[in-house]
């Protein structure tokens, strides 16, 4: 019987997991995030399964490792926050490349339209009684120019929905996809003419930041930044600045760039320490979500059975073909 250690584990991770139970897999579930003073709970493991804000570097490899764990399973398509160069050797890493590139893309769709229209304002408004349209104005999407950044799988499925509301779609990525629908250009006119740009890439040394007081400046008056993909793609400090000269329309934010402590938590009796999220989530043109696209039942199921082929593809000696390696 093969051991897995699974780590970050909510409700939801087991009831997707379950319905793709091995018997030649037991899985012990933890609530805790895989770091340092965790990583000794993996201990009889022969590989740990853990998730975006899980802490694996260096110090943790060499950990799970005398350990005798020989497989890393991200239930993720980001791997970040994996010391890959460490990990070379000692332990294989595998991670989900695909699940449902609808669900983001969707979920980026929401934000805009929530922000645009107002919708979260409104809803709080009715609920008290007030049926007054004044601030609630928002502008056709019909015409607008949207940068998208990243057209991999995410960024065509988005461009694909920004079509259908008649939008122009501008597109940037290092490595052209012949599957997207708009137009590729640089960054620099990307950010010249987008009304609204959505992140839709992976985090990398070299876009660490992208989103930056220098590359804002370049932006048009008012435009909106989406994030969906990983926080630390925006310099969050400077996307505050942005709005609160009006330089920045509206920010919609799935991601963080300090969310490791404080997303997929319940802090509702608590007050938030962390200053510049309660400036964000304070602000009425900013909606933040906690790293939310990703959540629906198809990519839940499908995060679980690329998982599972991946553990079993470990365990059988097998090609790993999710396989992350530098």
């Amino acid at each position: 019987m093969n051991k897995v250690a699974f780590f970050d584990t909510k409700s939801y991770d087991k009831e997707s997991f379950n319905k793709f139970e091995n018997e030649n897999i037991k899985i012990r579930f933890f609530e805790n995030k895989l770091n340092i003073d965790t990583v000794s709970m993996a201990r009889g493991a022969d590989a740990v399964c853990v998730f975006v804000n899980d802490s694996i570097d260096k110090e943790v490899i060499n950990e799970l490792s005398e350990l005798g764990v020989g497989h890393i399973a991200l239930r993720c398509s980001g791997y970040n926050n994996v010391d890959l160069k460490a990990a070379k050797g000692k332990v294989k890493v595998s991670h989900v490349p695909a699940y449902s590139p609808y669900a983001i893309a969707e979920h980026t769709m929401g934000m805009i339209l929530t922000l645009n229209r107002k919708l979260h304002r409104a809803y709080i408004r009715t609920r008290d009684h007030n049926f007054s349209l004044e601030s609630l104005i928002g502008f056709d999407l019909h015409g607008k120019t949207v940068g998208i950044i990243g057209t991999g799988k995410i960024g065509c499925a988005m461009a694909e929905i920004c079509r259908g509301f008649g939008m122009e779609i501008l597109g940037y990525d290092p490595f052209k996809n012949s599957n997207f629908c708009g137009k590729n250009v640089d960054l620099d006119e990307l950010f010249k003419k987008s009304d609204i740009i959505s992140l839709h890439c992976p985090l990398s040394k070299e876009n660490y930041k992208l989103i930056n007081k220098n590359t804002i400046e370049k932006c048009k008056n008012g435009v909106f930044i989406i994030n969906t993909s990983r926080g630390k793609l925006v310099d969050t400090a400077d996307v505050i600045a942005g709005l609160k000269s009006g330089k920045i329309g509206a920010a919609g934010l799935d991601v963080y760039e300090e969310e490791t402590e404080v997303f997929f938590e319940d802090f509702s009796d608590e007050i938030i320490k962390d200053d510049t999220l309660s400036t964000l989530i304070s602000m009425p043109n900013v909606i933040v979500t906690s790293h939310q696209a990703f959540l629906t039942r198809e990519a839940l199921n499908k995060i679980a059975e690329t998982t599972m082929e991946n553990l079993e593809s470990f365990f059988e000696g097998k090609e790993l073909k999710n396989e992350i390696s530098v």
